[in-house]
């Protein structure tokens, strides 16, 4: 990416494929030979999906971390005290997610789910602000999730709003290993 300004892009929307598209972008860049960091908010304590299988695929090339705190994916979100651990949680890693996204080890930089922090009022706008504007000027931000702010639309120089037309979720069907994990 050497020479190429990095751009914001927002990947959100009620449709299926933030994730997707995010990791999509990643796959692309990891075949280009570039590093790329992906960190994980609110995929549930223990999840397992077919993505994470790519770090062994890239040593030295992909770093993907994950919070691990236990955020429910239920109707009517979590508790109280399930939104003051994972805001910890956020926090506590948000100054090495700094140096990454100011930093040249990586060219791709992946914050899966940050519009839902965002949202449930999980990290405060300024601090997504604040990275956007100090980010390295070659490190391509990706910011996923539901519900993106207009302000974080309006910082950002691509915004893909995926909506659903249709879900077989709708009928019953239930999430399948390979396809939707």
């Amino acid at each position: 990416m050497a020479g190429q300004r990095g751009l914001v892009e927002v990947y959100t929307g009620e449709g299926k494929g933030k994730t997707t598209a995010a990791v999509g972008l990643a796959v692309r860049a990891l075949g280009w030979g570039r590093r790329v960091y992906i960190c994980q908010f609110l995929k549930p304590a223990g999840m397992q999906s077919g993505e994470m299988c790519l770090i062994e695929k890239f040593p030295g090339q992909l770093c993907w971390e994950r919070i691990e705190d236990g955020w429910p994916l239920k109707k009517g979100g979590p508790d109280k005290k399930t939104k003051e651990k994972m805001s910890r949680a956020i926090k506590e890693v948000w100054p090495k997610i700094v140096a990454v996204v100011k930093g040249q080890e990586y060219d791709v930089v992946i914050l899966d789910e940050l519009n839902c922090c965002l949202s449930e009022g999980l990290i405060e706008f300024s601090a997504v602000r604040d990275l956007i504007d100090n980010k390295h000027e070659q490190v391509e931000l990706v910011i996923t999730g539901r519900g993106a702010s207009k302000e974080l639309i309006e910082a950002a120089d691509l915004v893909s709003d995926i909506c659903e037309l249709k879900h077989p979720y709708r009928n019953g069907q239930k999430a399948r290993k390979g396809i939707e994990y």
